[in-house]
């Protein structure tokens, strides 16, 4: 029940964006001490959806027309990987601020995710506790060597996060 989904400008015309499923990962936590809530989530690159199925083969095709490099992810990129180093609760109890190690594409940099509690309660279908969380962050993807159309595609990749995880 987790999704992220990107948004990139596309040469200040219009925007391209797409989503992240099947991602899995881990919150440990403790409602007493939210400060030290742990978060480890793995995003499958490889199965990026985007409303294009020529922009859908644009990020995973295998090597630019030179030989060189692939454009965007290439045909069979390894899954993406945020594990959390830190959780400053503001004040209201529910935003936060989520620092944390993000690797993509073999390169990892710290990333800053603005979170929020969105509830707790009991799954309806499965009846498993749950809680449910929305975050954003800005990452550039120059700082992960996708390099392809800048500037006329944005460096800037703008992410919105929604996740739900299930007690176990």
């Amino acid at each position: 029940h987790t999704l992220v989904s990107w948004r990139v400008d596309h040469f200040g015309f219009n925007d391209y964006f797409g989503l992240f499923g099947n991602i899995t990962g881990t919150l440990q936590i403790d409602p007493a001490n939210p400060e030290a809530a742990k978060v480890d989530i793995s995003i499958p690159v490889a199965e990026v959806t985007t409303a294009s199925k020529g922009l859908s083969g644009h990020l995973l095709r295998p090597a630019g027309e030179d030989g060189g490099k692939p454009d965007f992810f290439g045909p069979e990129p390894e899954a993406a990987r945020f594990v959390s180093t830190a959780v400053a609760v503001e004040e209201n109890g529910t935003d936060a601020k989520i620092t944390g190690n993000l690797t993509l594409t073999g390169t990892t940099k710290p990333v800053t995710i603005e979170a929020r509690f969105n509830g707790a309660g009991t799954n309806p279908f499965n009846k498993k506790e749950t809680v449910g969380f929305h975050g954003k962050t800005t990452i550039k993807r120059s700082d992960f060597g996708i390099m392809y159309g800048i500037p006329v595609v944005s460096d800037d990749v703008a992410l919105k996060i929604s996740v739900a995880f299930e007690k176990q």
